[in-house]
């Protein structure tokens, strides 16, 4: 059935013009039968940012992401946090109720249900973080819900890393060490999984890699990298050649998107459409 209602979507950040969500957003719209739902880039710098915010509910739009540099700044500026979102400090998907907007954060249930998809369970698992920005919160508070038995943040500014983990110290047990450290080298021999956060490898740096010994680790270990520009990061392609099974973040863009778009229709999108959207971008890139 096709609906004739008119709604608006977007994308608040800054620069926002190399966003993928307009593209797969769009298309899960006109195969779920909704060819008046509108999903537009909306570059906003930070000082308009409580400006924008106040526009959606001027202009009507239904809901908006949130990407880089906004998702923490933009929790100061709605009427209500998710839980999630509250723990997280940040928010990445907004909705609006009626003049009413709601911030929730959709990296954490993309970010599990991609380990689920990789068949990890994260309960009582070792686990360490490279990184120590805003990616990482998500990534940290997953696996505090889950239950992880430890977790290492690895970065270059041990201090940050210390702050980071401080955050989440009600929730599990979370340290926070330089990442050239013996410390951390002894973290990544009892590691289940290491999970790069970092923008380190992301196109167009593309020979950039965390300088970590992945030799360290041992058999087994599940080598995740949340960037999925290029597909297989020089991370990736290194424990992939030293027998360690890998996974990159196309998923957790894929589930995330998945999340919003229910938060946005209240239906399910066409995941096979969104993927192969997906996919036909990032080949031309």
């Amino acid at each position: 059935m096709v609906s004739s209602e008119i709604k608006n979507f977007g994308i608040l950040g800054y620069p926002v013009g190399h966003s993928l969500s307009p593209h797969m957003y769009r298309a899960a719209f006109d195969a779920s039968g909704f060819p008046n739902y509108n999903y537009i880039p909306l570059p906003v710098q930070s000082g308009k940012l409580f400006m924008a915010v106040e526009g959606l509910k001027g202009l009507g739009f239904r809901g908006a992401n949130v990407t880089i540099p906004h998702k923490t700044m933009v929790v100061h500026f709605l009427d209500a946090i998710d839980s999630d979102a509250m723990v997280i400090g940040a928010v990445n998907t907004i909705i609006n109720d009626g003049g009413i907007l709601t911030g929730y954060n959709t990296d954490v249930s993309g970010f599990l249900a991609s380990l689920a998809e990789a068949n990890f369970l994260p309960e009582g698992c070792n686990a360490v973080i490279l990184g120590a920005g805003g990616a990482a919160r998500a990534i940290l508070w997953g696996l505090c819900k889950k239950r992880a038995e430890f977790i290492t943040i690895g970065a270059r500014n041990p201090q940050k890393a210390q702050k980071l983990a401080n955050d989440f110290l009600p929730y599990g047990q979370v340290e926070g060490v330089d990442w050239s450290s013996d410390e951390f080298k002894e973290m990544l021999q009892t590691a289940d999984i290491l999970i790069n956060t970092t923008p380190l490898g992301m196109f167009p740096e593309v020979d950039d890699m965390p300088p970590i010994d992945l030799n360290l680790l041992p058999e087994g270990v599940l080598v995740y990298d949340i960037i999925y520009n290029p597909a297989e990061t020089k991370l990736l392609k290194t424990a992939r050649e030293l027998g360690y099974p890998t996974l990159n973040g196309v998923s957790m863009l894929l589930l995330q998107a998945k999340e919003a778009y229910r938060l946005f229709t209240g239906q399910i999108p066409n995941m096979g459409i969104m993927a192969r959207t997906l996919e036909e971008i990032l080949a031309e890139k």
